[in-house]
């Protein structure tokens, strides 16, 4: 008995470093990509509104793809369908920097998205059940190492691009490597298989209403940081006169802090449940937020949008977690709460943008901090599924039936970001 805990236990350590470094894989490609876009644009011969309009066709083809990836994770297996997912998604890298104009960019940015938001599912899921079995928080750390992939593929596409390399082969060798690297770690993710009985998720569906209500909380969530994230160095340089580098700086800074909180994410959640985490979370973006926006001078901006990336680092790896744990068909739970994430990714920096014009960027970044005070307001929501803690451990790779783990309610796997 005591050998086969220790070998469960080892599995299981197994199982969350090989899906840790899956979602550090994943979160390179993003890296790699965003570096070459000036070098794709000009290469496809779009002008800025063209672009503008190609770089939508990620999330729309994720947002259409990822309710098939609960249908591909039960035909094949998790670990099968995380393999070939992730493969088709660091191939895609190829795709952009081959297209000759808009239409073509396009395309490929839809099946990139597609892919993308496939392998994204498929891993969240898998870092679902991997977090239940562990019985302690692992969801904040595994993002955190999805931003340290990107900033890895950037810093890589930032180095290709500084010696004037051609995306088309930067992308082929990446992609190449982190192909290798993904089918290698794969291997080591937990085998979860369907027991015959269980009938299979519908390839399209509309989102449960638990993925909604937790989606809503991830919306919040992503717009305060895709906002942030896109607007912060424009922020500096407009509304308090910063210089270009100092503007830049305040963008790299906002990065780092929502990387090394979620790294350090999980600790916090352990010892005092995602509920209260996410409360003073918000409160603490909510903070930031009137500081950007009452910021005399740039020092007072950048420590409120570090404190914006702080306070809302964990939130979307929660809310994932909680998908996971909110009924009997998870998949179907984490795919409608990753759709609702993509979407408020895609609108956000439109979104201020459009409201700067009409307003002020200051007004813009006043919606920021009241979606941010909503995450204090509607924390509750991540109680779903089995309160404040994590899903309980298992040392099985057979996959519970829905419904059931263990004799006890189902708090179980489910795909996503």
């Amino acid at each position: 008995m005591a050998a086969e805990t220790v070998t469960s236990t080892h599995r299981l350590r197994r199982a969350r470093f090989a899906i840790a470094a899956v979602f550090c894989v994943h979160g390179a490609v993003t890296g790699s990509f965003a570096t070459r876009i000036p070098w794709i644009q000009e290469h496809a011969g779009v002008s800025a509104g063209q672009l503008g309009l190609a770089l939508a066709f990620p999330a729309l083809g994720a947002s259409v793809a990822m309710p098939l990836a609960g249908a591909i994770s039960h035909r094949f297996g998790a670990r099968t369908a995380l393999r070939g997912l992730l493969t088709l998604w660091t191939l895609a890298l190829t795709l952009p920097s081959l297209a000759p104009n808009i239409w073509g960019l396009c395309g490929a940015l839809f099946v990139y998205g597609a892919t993308a938001g496939m392998s994204d599912v498929a891993m969240n899921a898998l870092g679902v059940e991997t977090e239940n079995r562990l019985g302690k928080s692992i969801m904040s750390s595994l993002h955190g190492m999805w931003s340290a992939g990107a900033l890895v593929g950037s810093a890589a596409g930032t180095v290709a691009a500084h010696l004037g390399g051609d995306a088309r082969l930067h992308h082929l060798i990446a992609a190449l490597v982190l192909t290798a690297l993904g089918l290698f770690f794969c291997q080591g993710v937990l085998d979860l298989r369907s027991t015959p009985e269980e009938d299979p998720p519908p390839r399209f569906s509309l989102p449960p209403k638990s993925a909604l209500i937790i989606g809503a909380i991830g919306f919040c969530a992503v717009f305060a940081e895709g906002a942030s994230l896109d607007w912060s160095a424009v922020y500096l340089r407009d509304e308090l006169g910063s210089s270009a580098g100092l503007a830049a700086a305040s963008t790299t800074a906002f990065a780092l802090t929502m990387t090394v909180a979620r790294l350090a994410g999980d600790r916090v959640v352990d010892r005092f449940g995602a509920v209260r985490t996410v409360r003073v979370g918000g409160a603490v973006a909510t903070l930031g937020g009137a500081m950007v926006v009452l910021a005399p001078h740039a020092a007072v901006a950048m420590a409120g949008f570090g404190l914006i990336g702080l306070g809302v680092a964990v939130v979307v790896p929660l809310a994932f977690a909680a998908a996971g744990r909110s009924g009997p068909n998870p998949s179907q739970a984490i795919a409608g709460v990753a759709t609702i994430t993509y979407t408020s990714g895609l609108i956000a920096p439109s979104a201020i943008g459009g409201i700067a014009d009409a307003t002020s960027l200051v007004f813009s970044f006043g919606l920021v901090t009241l979606l941010a005070l909503g995450l204090v307001v509607g924390a509750g929501v991540l109680r779903t599924g089995g309160g404040d803690g994590t899903g309980g451990t298992d040392g099985h790779e057979q996959a519970p039936k829905a419904g059931t783990k263990g004799g006890a309610p189902a708090r179980s796997s489910g795909p996503a970001l």
